[in-house]
């Protein structure tokens, strides 16, 4: 399934090895058609980036008709322990919440045919869902899922978080912005960078322990941001989760949500399987 998001916006993103490898290039020099000799004992700078992958603790079914665009662990008042989850497309798009362990889904509303569903995130009493270019967020009851208010942003919304003070949200640039939890103004923004290069196609978020995870659109790389410099300290490939078989009529790894003891649930558009992890 294509998702529709515009080439435009297209950005590449690397992981620390491949940033150190575009940097043996210059395509500004002027002899860059010419062969490099590097000294013997020049002095390689060590990439403090952590490179991880995953580990999977258990899968659970998912529905496979969920174009997933965000995804939190919370507590349900009726249902207890539920994930939330935003699934998007254009009359398709609605907001549920479902059993972990059996993907049921237990409550959900349903969008304006006219909204593009993106992330979604949880504050104290409420949950708010961003969409794609409608520039507007909803704020839902946790219980009913209906929406109490609405907020207007400019730009697009891909994804969002929740980090206790603020909503940390994405617009598919390498640009992070920071909003008022209650009403939904831009706060500032920070430009994340991976060993000095911008990061770009930053899509849903998680906000865990003062980090920001972002899977990153279109690949199978999820990234660990610090909000406070846009540095990014890790870079986990969560490539190889679903089989063959599973992959046929799935789309790209996105939906990332933090479980208990360090663990995540992670999941994509239109996959069949739902996925608890360890990144090591």
């Amino acid at each position: 399934m294509f998702d529709e998001k515009r080439a435009a916006r297209h950005g590449l993103a690397f992981t620390a090895a491949g940033l150190l490898a575009l940097a043996a290039c210059s395509s500004g020099d002027a002899a860059a058609d010419e062969s490099v000799t590097v000294p013997e004992d020049a002095a390689v700078e060590e990439s403090t980036v952590e490179e991880l992958t995953v580990e999977v603790i258990e899968s659970y079914d998912h529905d496979p008709g969920a174009f997933t665009q965000g995804l939190e662990l919370g507590e349900h008042p009726e249902h207890g322990t539920v994930l939330y989850e935003s699934a998007g497309l254009y009359g398709e798009s609605d907001v549920r919440a479902t059993d972990p362990a059996t993907g049921e889904v237990l409550a959900s509303q349903d969008l304006p045919a006219e909204d593009f569903a993106e992330g979604l995130t949880l504050t104290g009493d409420a949950v708010w869902q961003i969409t794609w270019q409608e520039h507007r967020a909803y704020q839902r009851d946790p219980a009913t899922l209906d929406v109490v208010a609405t907020a207007e942003y400019e730009g697009e919304g891909w994804g969002i978080c929740a980090d206790g003070d603020r909503l940390v949200m994405s617009d598919g640039s390498s640009t992070l912005t920071f909003r008022d939890p209650d009403t939904f103004a831009a706060t500032g923004t920070v430009e994340v960078t991976l060993e000095g290069e911008p990061v770009f196609s930053i899509n849903e978020l998680e906000c865990v322990d003062g980090q920001v995870w972002a899977n990153l659109w279109q690949t199978d790389q999820i990234v660990r941001i610090d909000p406070a410099t846009g540095e990014v300290g890790a870079v986990v490939d969560a490539a190889g989760l679903l089989s063959p078989e599973e992959s046929a009529g799935a789309d790209v790894l996105n939906g990332i949500a933090a479980a208990e003891d360090g663990a995540f649930y992670v999941t994509g558009k239109h996959w069949p399987k739902l996925f608890l992890v360890r990144f090591v």
